[in-house]
């Protein structure tokens, strides 16, 4: 299969490394599925945004790797996405281990799916579960609620027979249904690949059960009980799967499945994880970390909400993380009227917006503002290195934290 290395606010051209017009048609009708997000659509290619993971099409693979900086080395980035995944927990640690074992050029696509099988081998081997569903049809013992309606339907001549509502305790239930048609997606995508045996030897071993086209409602629906708990992160997997293959675009003979995560978020999740490590690891520190934590900022239902809110002894800093480095490596005047705003909110002296990149000598600077603020408000710029050899950083929670007390 052929597979194309980008990077994200990168572009794309017709008539490169193999990319042809029938693949932009795809990644067209892809964006205009999802507003617009994921790409801006050239005449004759595609820029990428901050969304990053890989999207497969008609024979073609492409990686989308996440890059803060221009200026930086390609491959100063191309695994910190699986990495990221991986403290994020979004992805099992050994799966990604033994992916990196396995191929230099890692297909995320692969590692997920390897991932989902996993999950499914291991039910089927610990035994799946039975649950109740009501069955309407012919039987020759009145057992159940007889539909009377259906029964004169179905059964004027045929008087030995009742059509009837009744129970039956079975595998085949919507829990199944939605990881046979994931397990059928997956299928689609592992051909001449490593995964083909592993994914046929499970769908073998998968019992037949209704096939069913999933809605984002009924995937939704699903509601995880004890009885059901060791389905949680295969039904996670499977929703993962099921949302990202694209109905809407597989009408023709295209068979396309795009993985993409906006990088925005995920640094942010990396970095409250990454604090939050640290706060537990050194508890005699008093560090209380939160994320998303909003308030009312307009009218009953309009709320503010910052990235980050750290707790220290009364005292409150609030940090709103960015992925991409800012230019000349100062703060937009939006960001800076934000940050103004969550000082109010919060009622706090400091507040830091945090970028990746090589830390940079930076203090807290106020807001001169002093009329109507009770306090004197504090911002500042701070950038941290994500990459040590390129690996991710073990001690970020630390550099955080050392930005906030310079």
């Amino acid at each position: 299969m052929k597979s194309i290395d980008v990077f994200e606010h990168g572009r794309l051209l017709i008539g490169e490394e193999g990319f042809n017009q029938s693949h932009w048609d795809s990644f067209v009708k892809l964006n205009t599925v999802h507003n617009g997000e994921y790409f801006q659509v050239l005449h004759n290619g595609l820029r990428f945004k901050q969304y990053v993971g890989v999207i497969q099409v008609d024979g073609l693979l492409v990686h989308i790797h996440p890059k803060a900086d221009k200026d930086d080395s390609n491959d100063k980035w191309k695994d910190v996405l699986l990495q990221m995944l991986k403290a994020c927990r979004k992805v099992n640690a050994q799966t990604a281990g033994n992916a990196n074992l396995k191929k230099q050029n890692i297909n995320l696509l692969e590692v997920y799916f390897e991932y989902f099988l996993k999950e499914v081998d291991q039910l089927i081997h610990a035994g799946l579960i039975k649950k109740y569903r009501t069955e309407t049809s012919n039987v020759k013992a009145l057992k159940g609620k007889l539909d009377f309606a259906g029964n004169i339907r179905h059964n004027l001549i045929h008087k030995e027979r009742f059509y009837t509502a009744h129970q039956i305790y079975d595998v085949n239930h919507t829990l199944h249904q939605v990881l046979a048609h994931a397990l059928d997606i997956v299928g689609q995508f592992t051909r001449a690949t490593r995964l083909n045996d592993k994914c046929r030897r499970a769908q073998l071993a998968f019992p037949e059960v209704d096939r069913i086209k999933p809605s984002v409602q009924l995937l939704e629906g699903i509601k995880i009980n004890r009885k059901t708990a060791p389905y949680e992160r295969a039904l996670q997997l499977a929703k993962l799967i099921i949302l990202n293959y694209s109905p809407d675009i597989n009408h023709g003979k295209q068979k396309m499945i795009a993985l993409l995560f906006d990088m925005n978020v995920l640094w942010e999740e990396y970095v409250l994880r990454e604090l939050k490590r640290y706060a537990q690891m050194y508890p005699e520190e008093e560090w209380e970390v939160t994320g998303q934590s909003s308030k009312v900022f307009y009218g009953s239902h309009r709320t503010i909400r910052p990235d980050i809110v750290l707790k220290k002894r009364g005292e409150t800093i609030i940090i709103d993380t960015k992925w991409k480095r800012p230019t000349n490596k100062a703060a937009s005047i939006e960001d800076l009227r934000q940050m103004y705003a969550y000082a109010r909110f919060w009622d706090t002296e400091k507040v830091m917006l945090l970028y990746p990149g090589d830390p940079i000598d930076s203090q807290f600077l106020s807001y001169r503002n002093q009329e109507i603020d009770r306090k004197e408000h504090q911002c500042k710029v701070a950038l941290v290195s994500v990459l040590e050899d390129n690996c991710l950083s073990k001690n970020l929670g630390r550099k955080v934290l050392k930005e906030i007390e310079q």
